[in-house]
């Protein structure tokens, strides 16, 4: 409780990284109240011939698109697509290479090796391209496109996790648990484990802003979530027809898009600023 009010004390100091925090937090905010925030929450998915391309207005706060719907409302619901995505990929790529990173770190054998020579090779192609070559094999849908994420992305918090075990285990606590008789899990769970935790806490928050572009990327190109689901990947790709007369069909979900990865980003680095002993050492020096 004291560390979280630690935290967020010193998010509120950091302007850039408070930014952030209200950014995420204005994605939660209109992905929960979607139903309530949205001026016609029951069109969203249906066709309105009408109301075809019409720019912004009093009626249509950020026009229409090519089936007659108002963007506005299927932005605030593609925020809950948005989370859905980064949430589960993030927390499944958390639940497979963190304890992947603990094992391979305190171990120093063959097995260890095997397990870093695997996430290597995920680490050798380039995640964006590992992941269309998945979700193109798999087929275009949510869940497919939630499953190459998370496949593409868990080696990177091996690899985070993997350092800073091996920089740990010379550590005088680490030894001196060693020697009393702890067992090697007793040491990664209750001394490892809680000394990593910054790291992954800042990996994760930069890793949603990313996880949600690669998102909106496979979107972009056909392999997210079919029509008409609101995915703000999708609704950019349909939007290339009809550029630049109707520039407002693409502005409003590639304007989402920048804010929310813009949020997480902020908020990685203003955590990564608070949470990490050795730059704020650094920084005291420099002062």
């Amino acid at each position: 409780m004291k560390t979280s009010l630690f935290v967020l004390r010193k998010l509120m100091e950091d302007r850039v990284a408070f930014l952030g925090l209200l950014l995420i937090l204005g994605l939660v905010f209109c992905a929960v109240f979607a139903p309530w925030l949205a001026t016609y929450p029951g069109d969203v998915w249906d066709l309105h011939p009408v109301n075809r391309l019409l720019p912004p207005d009093g009626q249509f706060l950020f026009g229409t698109d090519r089936m007659g719907s108002d963007i506005y409302s299927r932005i605030l619901f593609g925020a809950r697509i948005t989370i859905l995505v980064a949430v589960i990929a993030v927390g499944a790529s958390l639940i497979i290479g963190v304890p992947i990173g603990l094992v391979a770190g305190y171990y120093h054998n063959w097995f260890s090796d095997l397990l870093m020579r695997v996430s290597d090779i995920f680490l050798a192609v380039p995640q964006v391209v590992l992941a269309i070559a998945i979700a193109q094999t798999l087929g275009p849908s949510l869940p497919n496109v939630i499953l190459a994420l998370s496949v593409t992305y868990w080696p990177w918090f091996t690899r985070l996790v993997y350092a800073e075990t091996r920089s740990l285990q010379n550590e005088i606590f680490i030894e001196s648990s060693i020697a009393l008789g702890a067992s090697p899990w007793r040491v990664i769970v209750y001394h490892i484990l809680p000394n990593v935790s910054s790291p992954i806490i800042v990996r994760t928050s930069i890793g949603m802003g990313f996880t949600i572009l690669t998102a909106a990327t496979l979107g972009f190109l056909g392999l997210g979530a079919p029509p008409p689901t609101p995915e703000w990947g999708r609704m950019i790709s349909e939007s290339r027809e009809y550029l630049p007369q109707a520039w407002w069909y693409a502005a409003a979900p590639g304007m989402a898009i920048f804010l929310v990865v813009m949020g997480f980003n902020l908020l990685g680095d203003g955590l990564r600023d608070i949470l990490d002993p050795r730059i704020r050492r650094g920084q005291k020096d420099d002062g």
